[in-house]
């Protein structure tokens, strides 16, 4: 049965959720999301963002934008992300969705093991936080829904990579099209694009 998640880590008032999507993906930007919930928030359906269905996310998106103290995305493309590497940029992407949030946190609770202070507010990273605090999942799911809405938009140009199902993860069928058609300028070029070491047409 599902643990219900908790609503508070800190005793701090203003405690802010963050999570990124899209870390593991070959293409396209890596997604973070800053949420701080009220108190007396709770949702039946939230939960951890992998463990929903997409029109569940979909569904509670609105829900918690419209119910949130305040809510932040933070977006670092692809060239960020080869710039500075996956770890940097999915911290850069949580770092910009907390400064956009409009309520500033005086408590941070990280989805993970790594992260860097955001200027002097206390944090605590939690190892599958996204299943254990709302927050969180909120952050993740406002993280995924904003990304997948991204590689869909991507996919119109490029849709012979079939984005907008495999949102640019490794998938066997996303990896065949790259075999075939070679990487196009939303690919991060510092990724491991297949297993095998080809050399693409960059």
């Amino acid at each position: 049965m599902q643990m219900a998640l908790a609503l508070r880590f800190s005793n701090f008032e203003k405690e802010a959720g963050t999570d990124e999507a899209g870390r593991g993906c070959l293409s396209g930007p890596v997604v973070a999301a800053a949420v701080i919930l009220p108190k007396d928030f709770k949702h039946p359906l939230l939960k951890d963002s992998k463990k929903l269905t997409e029109k569940q996310r979909e569904l509670l998106r609105p829900v918690i934008e419209a119910q949130a103290v305040s809510y932040g995305v933070g977006i670092v493309d692809e060239k960020g992300i080869d710039a500075i590497n996956i770890l940097q940029a999915s911290i850069k992407a949580m770092h910009k969705s907390i400064k956009k949030l409009a309520v500033q946190p005086d408590f941070i609770i990280v989805d993970g093991n790594k992260f860097k202070s955001y200027k002097e507010v206390p944090h605590a990273t939690i190892v599958k936080g996204d299943g254990k605090y709302l927050s969180i999942a909120a952050a993740s799911v406002l993280a995924k829904t904003y990304r997948d809405e991204i590689m869909k938009r991507l996919h119109k140009e490029f849709p012979h990579f079939n984005w907008q199902q495999n949102k640019g993860y490794p998938t066997k069928e996303h990896r065949e099209a790259i075999r075939k058609f070679g990487s196009c300028k939303y690919h991060r070029k510092s990724f491991k694009l297949l297993p095998e070491q080809l050399k693409l047409n960059l």
